[in-house]
């Protein structure tokens, strides 16, 4: 077993025990491997350990990525061996790359703006698809960060909603930076609470993408439904 295969391995140990402290049942979470700077060598070593999903943060990355993993898909299909995974695009998306990247991910975490979801959603519709997405929170607020505040929440899902190529269906969030796990939790609690609140609303929040290699297990404690690890499967970045 390689290296990526085996923090691969350990990763999906650790969120299933977290899942099962919390009374959640595993299945309930899925892990993003982050591959952000990742060589595609071991992008593919990580796709054939059992990753469902990949996570880029930016649209070129990724698409110098697919063809690989494409070819990945080709031979996986052909042996009758299990389906390689999906990309969800994590990163900031900028309006002028949004043809690009709708139809290319399963899922953008990224959608920070009524401008960027018609331009998703205009994308989408010449594609003739339905792109799914997830509305960002800055969810303590820092000038540095992006997404929208929680309080603008409700009022731009609603306005969304108009778009019948675009399909808002839960919400992302990248909390404060800290070594302690615990400093997070608050933040992840209200995110929860932010999603419960607009689902009595009526709107889709299936998914709640939160928590990164260093507080993934207490964002699944408090609800995530979808955390995003690099560093802990891949290494520190360069």
């Amino acid at each position: 077993m390689s290296l990526v295969a085996e923090k691969l391995r350990s990763v999906e140990a650790r969120i299933y025990a977290a899942a099962v402290r919390a009374g959640r049942a595993p299945a309930s979470v899925r892990l993003v491997a982050v591959t952000k700077t990742v060589p595609v060598e071991f992008v593919v070593e990580a796709a054939q350990a059992g990753a469902k999903i990949l996570g880029e943060n930016r649209v070129q990355e990724a698409l110098s990525k697919k063809p690989e993993l494409d070819r990945l898909k080709a031979a996986t299909h052909e042996a009758g061996l299990p389906s390689p995974p999906v990309w969800h695009l994590i990163g900031p998306l900028q309006k002028n790359k949004a043809r690009q990247a709708v139809g290319e991910f399963d899922l953008i975490h990224s959608l920070e703006s009524i401008e960027l979801a018609r331009e998703i959603d205009r994308q989408a519709k010449k594609k003739g698809i339905i792109q799914k997405a997830l509305l960002e929170i800055n969810i303590a607020s820092e000038e540095t960060k992006h997404g929208i505040r929680p309080e603008e929440a409700a009022g731009f899902v609603k306005e969304a909603s108009a778009f019948g190529n675009l399909k808002i269906i839960g919400l992302m969030c990248v909390p404060p930076a800290a070594n302690d796990p615990e400093k997070s939790r608050p933040y992840f609690k209200e995110m929860n609470r932010l999603a419960a609140e607009l689902a009595l609303e009526g709107f889709d929040m299936t998914e709640l993408s939160m928590g990164m290699s260093q507080d993934f297990e207490a964002a699944v404690e408090e609800g995530a439904t979808l955390v995003r690890v690099g560093t802990a499967i891949f290494g520190s970045r360069a």
